[in-house]
């Protein structure tokens, strides 16, 4: 076989006459049709990162807040004990925000009996049940890691009012 022979439209009428009895397949609009069918069938098949994008997109919340590093948030964790659910509340301020889109994260420190404690939170997780921003900080580093050699009172963030 040569290449004219293949690319020839030939088997591709052939197969409208097999799927289209009732019409003549040598008129234009069984042409048009099944060269319609088959631009439609070459685009609604998706690559790999379309459905990916399209996945992570449908798992995104849109109900988050503007969350800035320096604020003060109450983070609503799930949590299973046996059978049962409860909403567990994470309160501390933000030291670090990492990554965007699906895998956003935001590191948050709190002080829990004397020790400092930092949990990361994925923010689209579906362990993270709610986000509610308690206080706006005023800061001007984007990663607050200086906080964790501070003790006491030396550990407090301005307040900003403007946000």
């Amino acid at each position: 076989m040569t290449t004219e022979e293949i690319t020839t439209e030939e088997p591709v009428e052939a197969a409208v006459e097999t799927a289209m009895p009732a019409q003549e397949a040598g008129t234009p609009d069984v042409v048009e049709t099944a060269a319609a069918a088959t631009a439609t069938a070459g685009s609604t098949r998706l690559s790999a990162a379309d459905l990916i994008r399209a996945f992570e997109a449908d798992q995104l919340k849109g109900d988050l807040p503007e969350i800035y590093v320096g604020d003060t948030v109450k983070v609503g964790v799930r949590i299973r004990e046996g059978n049962k659910e409860r909403v567990q509340p994470y309160e501390g301020v933000v030291i670090a925000k990492r990554h965007g889109g699906l895998n956003a994260t935001i590191t948050v420190r709190r002080i829990f009996q004397g020790v400092g404690v930092e949990r990361v939170f994925m923010l689209h997780s579906p362990q993270v049940a709610s986000v509610k921003v308690e206080r706006r900080g005023k800061v001007r580093r984007a990663k607050l890691f200086y906080l964790r050699d501070r003790v006491g009172k030396a550990t407090r963030v301005k307040q900003r009012f403007d946000r």
